[in-house]
């Protein structure tokens, strides 16, 4: 029998609804603020869950109220099940949404594909559009797949689709302008992302590259655009802003220099089975044991959700004071973002 849909609270009243799982830690791409250069050992693949357990997992999910799943990674499109994955998903009557974060380079022959399986919103990872700061950044990326795919994907009716762009202070600080006139041009939503120091073992070399993104709005006002703010649905911690007179939006994520814990709505599940109730603190658990009975699954989630922060205290200057605590082991591209 299938279990009555019940709402998932954390002790300081936050419903949680919305789940991002890591299909996979493996990627195509090496970005500075998601991998060090060197690269890192990607799990066996027995360790990875299978595309049976990611979808029973959302079963078991959606009984405890999720709504929501996006499906990230690593690069998530490497997986050749990824399609599978997202139908099965599309098939639980309560999942009202599924997105795919995605560093865009299998687009142009993924594109099409992902809709068709149920795939409702696109995130693409984009810095920068100069060839040379692209190949940079992603250490060896090809920058014209990346606008292609973006190209193909905009011709088929995904609800949304959101361009996400780390700003790195002396690496594309300079291109928020060019993203925001992107935003004028194309029906997408820009979303400007604070540069967040998970796995930064040199704290002092991420506080120079650390830029808050407020300047946005300095940016618009010396190009004479006017700015009005808007709710566009599902933009989880974005605050959202829409040029006049432009196609589509840009949204500002800053959860250095403005916390948003207070309506943070969401767990993350690694690619081998681990639940992290908050991005940047190391507690996990594995329920990969759990998956296919419901009860010890929601037994574990809870207990999982039971340790989960007020605040990240990502942006706090005394961190250190944080008692009991230590920031996550596990690299941006191990965690899924």
């Amino acid at each position: 029998m299938k279990p009555e849909t019940k709402i998932l609270k954390d002790r300081f009243g936050r419903v949680h609804d919305y789940v991002r799982i890591s299909v996979t830690d493996k990627c195509n791409l090496r970005c500075v603020y998601c991998m060090p250069e060197e690269g890192l050992p990607f799990f066996p693949d027995d360790k990875v869950l299978s595309g049976h357990e990611i979808i029973q997992m959302v079963e078991n999910f959606a009984a405890m109220g999720v709504k929501k799943i996006r499906l990230t990674g690593g690069e998530p499109l490497l997986r050749q099940d990824i399609e599978e994955i997202i139908t099965g998903i599309a098939e639980i009557p309560e999942i009202e949404d599924i997105s795919v974060t995605t560093n865009g380079l299998a687009l142009v022959k993924k594109a099409e594909k992902l809709y068709q399986a149920g795939l409702n919103r696109l995130n693409i990872s984009l810095d920068t559009f100069d060839p040379v700061s692209y190949k940079t950044m992603t250490r060896g990326g090809q920058l014209q797949r990346v606008l292609n795919g973006i190209e193909v994907a905009s011709q088929l009716p995904f609800d949304k689709i959101k361009i996400n762009t780390v700003i790195i202070n002396g690496q594309n600080d300079h291109e928020m302008v060019d993203f925001l006139k992107y935003s004028i041009d194309h029906d997408v939503n820009v979303r400007f992302i604070e540069f967040m120091p998970i796995s930064q073992e040199n704290k002092a070399d991420w506080a120079k590259q650390y830029m808050g993104i407020e300047q946005v709005f300095d940016i618009c006002d010396m190009q004479g655009w006017k700015v009005e703010a808007i709710d566009l649905a599902g933009n989880g911690p974005s605050d959202n802003y829409k040029i006049i007179g432009g196609k589509g939006s840009f949204g500002l994520i800053h959860p250095i220099s403005c916390n948003f814990c207070e309506s943070c709505n969401r767990l993350r599940v690694t690619a081998d089975g681990c639940v992290k109730s908050c991005l940047y603190w190391d507690e996990e658990d594995s329920v990969r044991e759990e998956i296919a009975d419901f009860s010890a699954f929601e037994e574990k989630i809870q207990t999982i959700l039971g340790t989960k922060p007020e605040n990240h205290e990502m942006a706090l200057a005394e961190a250190d004071k944080v008692k009991d605590k230590k920031p996550t082991w596990r690299h941006m591209s191990q965690i899924g973002g």
